[in-house]
């Protein structure tokens, strides 16, 4: 959509943490020690439940698929951010912001989708074990995260085509890292009710609805649970206590940020909300759903012993 008056944008400025220059070192530090690990983390876990024969059932190969999706998440915001920590440049053109919304966005979406899923999985293995085989097959999983990428995809395809129909005119600063929905939607001089309205009717139930899945499948977990024995419990809500945590971090980030009127919305505290999203979560995920099972601590004592012999 054309400027009636005023110049039409072609690149914003991402102002990120320009607001506290001196720290700007300490953070550059500080995000390029997370995404190495989450990269790491992540990267560590496809090779694993790709090489290691024992870990070929459905839990894995769903956490795999989170892993490839968490390389995305993080990859597609943490360098350029890095970039312009240690750069006097910030700008970013106009397509290109728009891009990394989109691309933001289905990782995200897909992200959200895909820990809902492996709730359900664990459901379905605990409530229903006799079975779980049988409905939690190697089809039934493909078909799963073909649909939680094909969701995210048509859901990132409908709010970046409604964000390319506003007018962007005049100041091109963005109170963010990256390019956000709700300093986009801020940032245009057009009218935005269509896109709120879009975030409201359609944004919620792509969101939220996996959330309540969530919440559904952990509740009957934690009764079949109580049936278990002590230490069966203990295990089980270990397990589940650090699942639920993160699941609550993520929603009550994006939830802070994505389901708020454009008018109430808080550079600030969306800054704060994204690292959740963006950067703690998608590297603390490996960690908290993998690397403390002990299968995937035994493959990975396998493989570095393989690579040791190997070298020896």
């Amino acid at each position: 959509m054309e400027c009636e008056n005023g110049t039409e944008i072609v690149e914003f400025v991402l102002l990120g943490f320009s607001s506290h220059p001196e720290q700007q070192p300490l953070f550059f530090a500080s995000f390029l020690l997370m995404y190495g690990a989450g990269l790491l983390g992540n990267i560590m876990m496809v090779i694993l439940i790709t090489v290691d024969a024992r870990l070929q059932n459905p839990m894995y190969f769903l956490l795999r698929s989170l892993s490839v999706v968490d390389v995305g998440f993080l990859t597609v915001t943490v360098p350029q951010m890095l970039f312009h920590l240690m750069s006097s440049s910030r700008t970013i053109p106009f397509y290109s912001c728009m891009a990394q919304f989109f691309f933001f966005y289905v990782f995200g979406v897909t992200d959200i989708l895909m820990v809902s899923v492996m709730a359900l999985d664990r459901y379905v293995a605990i409530c229903n074990p006799l079975h779980y085989a049988t409905v939690m097959n190697q089809k039934v999983c493909r078909r799963l995260v073909a649909g939680c990428w094909i969701v995210s995809t048509l859901h990132s395809t409908l709010h970046a085509g409604l964000l390319l129909c506003l007018s962007y005119c005049g100041d091109n600063h963005l109170s963010h890292f990256f390019c956000d929905h709700q300093p986009l939607l801020q940032l245009s001089s057009s009218d935005t009710s269509v896109n709120e309205a879009a975030i409201f009717f359609e944004g919620i139930p792509v969101i939220l609805g996996p959330f309540a899945l969530i919440v559904i499948t952990y509740a009957r977990i934690v009764a079949a649970v109580m049936k278990f024995s002590a230490s069966g419990r203990r295990r089980a809500f270990s397990t589940c206590s650090s699942h639920l945590t993160m699941v609550v971090l993520f929603y009550g980030a994006v939830t802070g940020v994505y389901f708020l009127p454009t008018s109430s919305y808080s550079s600030q505290r969306g800054t704060i909300f994204a690292l959740m999203y963006t950067i703690i979560t998608p590297m603390s995920n490996p960690y908290i759903y993998s690397l403390r099972n002990k299968d995937v601590k035994k493959a990975l004592r396998n493989l570095l012993r393989r690579i040791s012999f190997s070298h020896s």
